[in-house]
């Protein structure tokens, strides 16, 4: 598939098939993310993949899917054969940027304009969604905040220092009630993209 007709098909999924995902498609797509930029190369994106059902179903839990299922929707979390939960470390780019080839002029840290963290882990995050679609996949994203994000912590034994920013589902797709978000269709393009000056 060419990466045109890969950005095209790219959409949020919330239903899957029970199929399990071949570990050659899963490692690749995990690779593929790690391809992200990170600031200063602080690398400070990571991933941890969950394929337990046990596991998966209680993160269902955690992030709310039985509320998802009253509203009539189809279990989205505890159906998908593979959940990859996306995080980053602040504390790693703050390492970083404390090294000498990094420093500022006066001897200190930079001020981050913009928390590349973030904005890395992004990068992250899309080249996983792409990849995906690349290996005939689908993928769903689903923000995490608390205290979802503590208790999903504790679950998993995520460290301290490092933040899960979003836990993307995988699998072969099932048929799905589309977004509802979908309805407002696509923004005018002069709207958004201008040229040399707002």
């Amino acid at each position: 598939m060419d990466f045109a007709q890969v950005v095209r098909r790219r959409r949020m999924v919330r239903n899957y098939r029970p199929d399990p995902i071949a570990a050659d498609k899963l490692e690749r797509i995990i690779r593929a993310a790690l391809r992200a930029p990170s600031a200063g190369f602080s690398q400070g994106q990571s991933f941890l993949v969950v394929q337990r059902e046990e596991l998966r179903r209680r993160i269902a839990e955690i992030c709310g899917e039985p509320g998802y299922v009253v509203r009539g929707f189809d279990p989205w979390l505890s159906v998908a054969p593979v959940h990859v939960v996306c995080c980053t470390s602040e504390a790693a780019y703050h390492e970083r940027y404390r090294e000498p080839d990094k420093l500022a002029s006066e001897g200190r840290e930079r001020q981050w304009p913009v928390p590349f963290w973030y904005v890395d882990a992004g990068c992250s995050l899309m080249l996983l969604l792409l990849a995906a679609v690349d290996e005939g996949l689908a993928a769903g994203f689903l923000g995490l905040s608390e205290p979802r994000t503590a208790d999903l912590k504790e679950l998993l034994g995520i460290p301290e220092e490092v933040v899960p920013v979003g836990l993307v589902t995988l699998g072969m797709p099932a048929k799905d009630r589309r977004s509802s978000s979908l309805s407002r269709g696509w923004k005018d393009r002069d709207s958004v993209i201008r040229w040399e000056r707002w």
